[in-house]
């Protein structure tokens, strides 16, 4: 169950993709003056170093940020991908790429003072480089080692009735896919307004394959809004394994979401696709 580290795999194309969405949508809800939520139901370690040994094991950033970070002062660069840009440079010095922000990071230093962020994370390692890193934050942040999923349901709607929820598990039993589309439909019932941003892997498994279908149906079962995005950066492995690509499933998205990824996705299929299967798609529901 605790076998998965995130560091591993930070600044991978499926960071980029589900951080960029990540940057739009809380964009969106800092518009407003009232104060938001942002909910991590599986939060990991906050702040990664790319030049650690977990990074440079799997040389996974090299595939995906590293490859988009060179290009920052493009003035070309999509917008929405010069958003996320902006926001991995405030935790780096100068032209050097060292850390990447995982997406307490990013909301922690996107929200105002008076919004709150409330973060889960079981993993034993995980939860103290956490705690660690946000050490020095003495308002607006609340940390639990809980069980993300256990949690959510009395943690909506939160107190301003505005928010995010931001679901990304590990994945690494197929449960969590059953899992999540429980505590999601519990979740919307209680908090319908809330925005909810899931990410999921593709990989070589019947129930990633299935995952955005069933999610599909539990939008129109809710009766609420929602939009996928993919990114798929080379053809599945041979023997199954590995990731080639992710997907994110926003419900109630904004409604500039859908133009920021039209024209960022196919720059990032240009830009860090590696073979002749990198493709994206991009499709949205409105009532």
């Amino acid at each position: 169950m605790f076998s998965y580290r995130h560091g591993f795999h930070a600044g991978n194309h499926a960071d980029v993709l589900k951080h960029m969405v990540l940057v739009q949508l809380l964009s969106h809800l800092l518009l407003k003056d009232k104060p938001f939520s942002v909910i991590d139901t599986h939060a990991g370690g906050g702040l990664y170093d790319l030049t650690s040994n977990y990074a440079t094991k799997s040389g996974e950033s090299a595939e995906g940020i590293a490859q988009i970070w060179p290009l920052r002062r493009d003035p070309g660069l999509p917008k929405a991908v010069a958003a996320l840009l902006a926001q991995i440079a405030r935790v780096n010095d100068g032209d050097t790429l060292k850390h990447y922000p995982g997406s307490p990071q990013i909301a922690a230093q996107m929200l105002r003072e008076g919004d709150h962020l409330r973060l889960f994370e079981m993993h034993p390692t995980e939860i103290k480089l956490l705690q660690a890193h946000f050490a020095s934050v003495k308002r607006g942040v609340n940390i639990q080692q809980a069980d993300g999923f256990a949690n959510l349901k009395a943690c909506v709607p939160p107190p301003s009735r505005r928010g995010l929820v931001h679901i990304d598990p590990s994945y690494e039993i197929k449960d969590d896919y059953r899992h999540l589309l429980q505590v999601l439909r519990e979740a919307v019932a209680r908090f319908k307004t809330g925005v909810y941003a899931i990410w999921y892997p593709e990989v070589a498994r019947r129930e990633s394959n299935q995952f955005p279908a069933q999610l599909k149906r539990l939008a129109a079962e809710l009766d609420v809004d929602w939009l996928h995005v993919t990114l798929r950066v080379k053809a599945a492995s041979p023997d199954g394994l590995g990731l080639f690509g992710s997907g994110m499933f926003v419900i109630n998205p904004p409604y500039t979401l859908y133009d920021m990824l039209a024209e960022a996705m196919p720059w990032l299929v240009e830009t860090i696709g590696i073979d002749d299967h990198a493709a994206y798609t991009l499709e949205v529901q409105q009532r």
